[in-house]
């Protein structure tokens, strides 16, 4: 667990030289000495797991970080969006070595702003090491082979001159990481951690060699999958599981709920699982004469406080029983279970020693197929009456939402209660910080052994309080590098069929975030993204992308932010409207709409002029996005200037000629009761049919108002009143966003900001302020069902850098 600390100290950037020598891998400059190192897909990434993560964020308190965070303070130059490795060796003082290795470009790093900065050359060998410091904080560097290597050592930059093998089991391991994930790899033999096991006597360096595990982290959350490895097959406990087949876990079914944590081991062979453990203890065989274990498929420890309880789990009750027949002798019964004395107390650590420690076994009972051994009977009378209760931790929610991220079947299973992985925690760090681990009800890890190697999987998840009945829960709060430049928006993420969100910053960097609240990427655009973005599926396959227009660019871009080929299209002139996207026949044979000033220009999703649009320019400036509309069995394309509003077919022929000489609004057009529907200049509501038949209606707006309608609800709003289907209501004084409709699940709702307060409003179609309302929001929101429950979520800014994601219940 110490790793997770260490990932916070990686705000680290560098100095270096030109080179033009052809780049080998990454791995081959990771310092032989490395216990653990961290690979990213660029420093952006990392930035945004350490700052998102609360859990990452408590290891801020330890001492490890706070003195590494002051020898590398100011250090955050390094601008790469290339992978990179980060590599922690010990040294012999006990101290903590860092060497950051990626691929080399002109524009890695630029210090010529710096203040306090200084630096050093020194040739070694066929490169120049450079020494550099800033504000008094000393690392060195070197160019080899088109790769840039960093260090708080200057020894190990020397050493990456000279090619050093590495072995075939951590190439291997190292290969098994997710590309796109933040990873880490972990060298046992190092002893940089020392534990990830309650149990004490289970020790890393002796439990396996290498581990390698992706890191998914939410802000509630922290998961790791991945594998481990042991190349000594007899030395490595986890290779006792070789040869045997992992059943169902079923210890959590007899685990009272307010116990601190247990351990589940099991095996298909009892004899396999024997004669391994006799191999990793270097002895012959383990002596026993006793039957008992015959026909146990698991064996569990639970813990509390100190106290300790074995668990056994059968397949033939009646067998084991036979093999308790010497020891019948009754101690007391509680609630109609027998309790029996235990004379062999050290049998179980006699026979599965390192996994169990305590020899203080002197009492059983039998509940189902569950054999319970302890030492002190109240243990017993708590394991009773909670699985008599159904009150054990399996029935537990929180236990639930945990299970569902695991395999059934494990040969190890460990579960903690926040306590335990404080303890844990603790084990491997120096001093103890002050951690706030109190939600994190239950944790879990889990080693699944398949041939020659074992699978991992772990969680550490924030406990969610069940949320009261039409409450509004705040799900996450996401940190941006940057203050937000416009309102987050859901888009569909075609893999998981739920919803992502897509959001920009001031620096005009365009993020896609999962709906756990994960940063899945950044992208730098040219501008900022006028309007909202669509999401169209230009190969036909299901898989969708973004496309949306800045002021010079129109950008399509697929789902891990790479442009589309022959995107973004470039232009001298500005854009000047949202892109409009038109898919005429719902057939994906799309039409890209640009807008410049008062001229259009329409594209193919490959890029291309539509040469059969005819429509070139308008009389004047468009003043709103054009919009395409079926009515019927006819398309109508929209685009409205200050004194004009031009309806056309697909081809850019005038299909509809309005009778009416009125000055329009900017704002969009809509089609209500079958009628294209918009306000004047003077506010009031203007309809014009098919036919060109005009109708105005005067709603008594304000200079400052808004409409927006479905095909049979109108909503407008005017300074502090809005109108839903006329009825009115009359909000606080304010500075009102306008207001939105949103059409979910068959029902109508209208949200409405208020950015002065910072107070957003949602109302169902008979204007009745849903429960709860209003909650704190510094924007419009964007509602929808973001994922795979049936409660609806909204988005919208919270603080100046934040987005927040709330849920309705």
């Amino acid at each position: 667990m110490r790793f997770l600390s260490i990932i916070l100290l990686l705000f680290i950037t560098l100095s270096c030289s030109n080179t033009k020598k052809k780049r080998t891998g990454l791995i081959d400059f990771i310092p032989k000495n490395s216990a653990v190192v961290l690979k990213a897909r660029n420093i952006e990434s990392l930035q945004s797991t350490i700052s998102n993560s609360e859990l990452i964020q408590q290891f801020s308190k330890a001492n490890i970080y706070q003195n590494l965070e002051t020898q590398f303070a100011n250090l955050d130059i390094l601008k790469s969006n290339s992978p990179l490795l980060i590599c922690f060796s010990k040294t012999k003082e006990d101290s903590l070595n860092y060497t950051l290795i990626t691929k080399y470009h002109d524009s890695l790093f630029v210090t010529d702003s710096l203040k306090n900065y200084k630096e050093e050359s020194f040739p070694f060998k066929k490169s120049t090491i450079i020494k550099s410091t800033l504000n008094k904080n000393v690392f060195y560097s070197a160019i080899i082979d088109s790769i840039f290597i960093a260090s708080s050592s200057k020894k190990t930059i020397e050493l990456a001159s000279t090619p050093v093998s590495i072995d075939n089991e951590k190439q291997k391991i190292y290969k098994s990481t997710d590309k796109e994930n933040l990873s880490v790899i972990i060298d046992t033999k190092a002893n940089v951690i020392s534990s990830i096991f309650i149990e004490d006597s289970i020790p890393l360096k002796t439990f396996t060699n290498y581990l390698a595990l992706d890191i998914d982290a939410s802000q509630n959350t922290l998961k790791f999958n991945g594998i481990t490895k042991a190349t000594d097959s007899a030395k490595s406990l986890v290779n006792i599981f070789k040869n045997t087949i992992p059943q169902v876990n079923t210890i959590q079914h007899i685990t009272p709920s307010n116990s601190d944590a247990f351990m589940s081991f099991t095996f298909n062979d009892f004899k396999v699982l024997k004669h391994n453990l006799a191999l990793f203890r270097e002895k012959d065989t383990i002596t026993s004469t006793t039957n008992l274990f015959d026909d146990v498929i698991e064996i569990g420890v639970i813990y509390e406080d100190e106290k300790r309880a074995i668990v056994l789990n059968s397949t033939d009750i009646i067998a084991t029983k036979d093999a308790l027949l010497a020891e019948q002798n009754i101690e007391e019964t509680y609630r109609d279970i027998s309790i029996y004395n235990f004379s062999n107390s050290s049998l179980f650590l006699e026979t599965f020693s390192p996994l169990i420690s305590s020899n203080q076994a002197k009492l059983y009972c039998v509940l189902d197929q569950f054999f319970v051994f302890a030492a002190d009977l109240e243990m017993l009378q708590n394991i009773i009456s909670n699985y008599q209760n159904k009150t054990t931790l399996g029935s537990r929610n929180y236990f639930k939402d945990v299970q569902e991220e695991l395999s059934d079947a494990a040969s190890i299973l460990m579960i903690t209660n926040s306590n335990s992985l404080e303890t844990i925690i603790n084990k491997n760090l120096t001093e103890t910080p002050s951690l706030t681990l109190e939600a994190y009800k239950t944790s879990a890890l889990q080693f699944i052994y398949d041939t020659n190697f074992s699978h991992v999987n772990a969680i550490i998840k924030k406990n969610k309080t069940k949320a009261v009945e039409q409450s509004i829960s705040e799900e996450f709060n996401i940190k941006l590098d940057a203050d937000l430049l416009n309102t987050p928006q859901f888009v569909t993420n075609h893999i998981t069929k739920q919803k992502d969100i897509v959001v920009q910053d001031i620096e005009n960097n365009l993020y896609l975030i999962s709906n756990s609240g994960k940063i899945q990427w950044k992208k730098q655009l040219q501008g900022p993204v006028l309007g909202k973005i669509e999401q169209i599926d230009i190969y036909k396959n299901g898989r969708l992308q973004l496309v949306f227009a800045t002021p010079n660019r129109v950008y399509i871009l697929d789902r891990k932010g790479k442009d589309v080929s022959s995107f973004p299209l470039k232009f001298s002139d500005a854009i000047t409207q949202p892109l409009s996207v038109f898919d005429y026949d719902n057939n994906k044979k799309y039409r890209l709409l640009v807008t410049q000033g008062k001229n259009v220009l329409m594209y193919d999703a490959k890029g291309k002029i539509v040469k059969g649009f005819t429509f070139k320019a308008a009389n004047n400036t468009i003043i709103s996005q054009p919009q395409h509309f079926r009515i019927g069995n006819k398309d109508y394309i929209t685009i409205t200037t200050e004194n004009k509003l031009l309806i056309l077919d697909r081809v850019g022929k005038t299909r509809v000629t309005p009778k009416t000489t009125l000055s329009f609004s900017s704002k969009p057009i809509y089609i209500y009761l079958s009628k294209f529907t918009t306000t004047t200049n003077k506010g009031d509501l203007i309809s014009i049919d098919t036919k060109g038949n005009v109708t105005t209606q005067n709603l008594n707006l304000s200079s400052k108002n808004n409409i927006a309608t479905t095909s049979k609800t109108l909503v407008y709003q005017s300074e502090n009143k809005l109108t839903i289907r006329n009825k009115t209501i009359n909000l606080d004084y304010g500075n009102y966003a306008d207001a939105e409709i949103f059409i979910l699940n068959n029902k109508i709702y209208v949200s409405i900001t208020d950015l002065q307060s910072q107070k957003t409003y949602l109302f169902d179609s008979q204007a009745k302020l849903l429960p709860n309302f209003p909650v704190y929001a510094n924007s419009k929101i964007d509602l929808a069902n973001s994922d795979k429950d049936k409660n609806l979520e909204f988005i919208t800014k919270g603080d100046s850098n934040s987005v927040l994601l709330y849920q309705i219940n």
